[in-house]
């Protein structure tokens, strides 16, 4: 089983525009609503590629039941940490050039009490998994070092994936952690320098590894991604796809990554998997996660070559 902790469920609304006008009346063409968030981004690729996938985190009590809804449908089995309120409404508009512009709501307060009820949770689930996945931003008032008691929390038995940024991601290192998954800008902003060429995103990587990653699952959006263990060094392109919306493409990404992880898989079909899951995750439109065809459509068309 694959275990996902979502830290900041959300409701997504996409929008499609001919184009955004600021200032001006839109009209919308095309609106899906997706009861959404990071990790339950990933339960549900996880559930597409055929795997065993469990939910839990933060709910909310106002609306917190259509999420529950969406995980049922799509066969992953859930159990949250509820508190009152009502979970973010995040706008991503998206027009006919594909850009994509968001506004994102400010995701609601818990309790000290939930943090404790939360890390229990995943003390009982993770002695059942064989990969614990979290991902994405607190709670409001919620400091950064809680992503270390969260990953401390995970049961010895099962691998840890981080996806996160900044001091969140520092913090959880501290706990040791089997893969991490920035993408490329995410990791200039988390070690505060831009990166030129691979050497630069090989060496970013390397300190990663440094602070206590065994993986680095490097995303470099529509050109691919980079896998290094330290030892070893994979890249592997892209293919051309006409990209609908980026949304959820780095959680598709953590999905395969963690199917394949949980297969004791290689590096290199580690990041091949990633790769095919996150383009195939850019081709819909309004949804959060890849179709399996799609991804072994795309799976069957890439390449992996080692670097030094």
């Amino acid at each position: 089983m694959i275990l996902t902790v979502c830290m900041s469920p959300s409701v997504d609304v996409t929008i499609e525009l001919d184009s955004l006008n600021v200032g001006k009346v839109n009209v919308v063409k095309n609106k899906t609503l997706s009861f959404t968030g990071k990790a339950i981004n990933v339960a549900i690729g996880v559930a597409r590629l055929g795997a065993q996938a469990y939910a839990t985190g933060f709910m909310y009590n106002e609306n917190g039941a259509m999420f529950e809804r969406a995980l049922d449908k799509e066969g992953v089995g859930f159990s949250f940490v509820w508190n009152s309120g009502r979970v973010r409404e995040n706008y991503k508009c998206i027009d006919q050039k594909s850009m994509l512009t968001e506004i994102n709501d400010v995701g609601g307060q818990v309790g000290s009490e939930k943090l404790v009820e939360l890390l229990q949770m995943i003390q009982n689930f993770s002695s059942r998994s064989d990969v614990t996945v979290i991902s994405g931003g607190l709670p409001r008032g919620v400091d950064a070092g809680y992503y270390r008691e969260l990953f401390r929390a995970v049961d010895s038995k099962s691998l840890k994936i981080a996806d996160a940024e900044g001091a969140k991601l520092f913090a959880a290192l501290e706990a040791g952690i089997d893969l991490v998954k920035p993408n490329r800008e995410e990791l200039e902003e988390t070690l505060g320098r831009e990166f030129r060429d691979k050497d630069d995103m090989l060496s970013g990587c390397r300190e990663l590894l440094d602070r206590g990653a065994k993986i680095v699952l490097l995303s470099l959006g529509k050109d691919g991604a980079i896998i290094t263990n330290g030892t070893k060094n994979y890249y592997c392109k892209s293919i051309n796809v006409a990209v609908n919306s980026t949304v959820g493409a780095g959680d598709g990404m953590v999905a395969a990554a963690a199917n394949m992880l949980q297969q004791g898989a290689p590096l290199e079909e580690i990041l091949r998997a990633g790769v095919a899951a996150g383009t195939a995750t850019v081709t819909t439109f309004g949804t959060v996660s890849f179709t399996k065809n799609k991804y072994d459509e795309i799976l069957s068309g890439l390449e992996v070559t080692e670097f030094a």
